[in-house]
């Protein structure tokens, strides 16, 4: 099984951001952690703040992949981009947020990816992603 991991903007700050709400492990710590916990699956990580890297990743793995987990961050909110993409590709794609975004701004409430996702997983801190892994399994 093959599952990438993307992630948007500003989640490369993870450990320093906010670590009230994002806590104070970084990404790379934790991808670790999911490698060893998950042997048989054979996972990529990509970062990027630019929306048209992440589109790109987006259809680099779409059609060959198992299985996407996108965190887009904010341009969850903004992105028609990102979430055309995600209709375009024939990989699904789970959507995960560290926070639980509806207890955090109202801008924050839409999403442009949700409606062409296989689910959304927010609110459980990195954990986010493990139970994401596991819808795939």
């Amino acid at each position: 099984m093959k599952i990438s991991i993307i992630n948007g903007p500003n989640l490369n700050l993870l450990g320093k951001r906010e670590p009230e709400v994002y806590g104070s492990q970084t990404f790379e710590e934790y991808f670790t952690s999911l490698q060893i916990k998950y042997p048989t699956i054979e996972f990529s990580y990509f970062q990027s703040n630019i929306e048209g890297e992440l589109i790109d990743k987006i259809q680099e793995f779409g059609f060959s992949y198992d299985g996407i987990i996108l965190n887009a961050g904010a341009y969850t909110h903004t992105s028609i981009g990102i979430g055309d993409a995600i209709k375009a590709i024939t990989t699904p794609v789970v959507e995960v947020h560290i926070s639980n975004t509806f207890s955090r701004e109202s801008f924050r409430h839409q999403s442009y990816i949700s409606g062409n996702a296989k689910g959304v997983i927010l609110g459980f801190g990195l954990k986010s992603y493990d139970l994401a892994i596991q819808s795939f399994l």
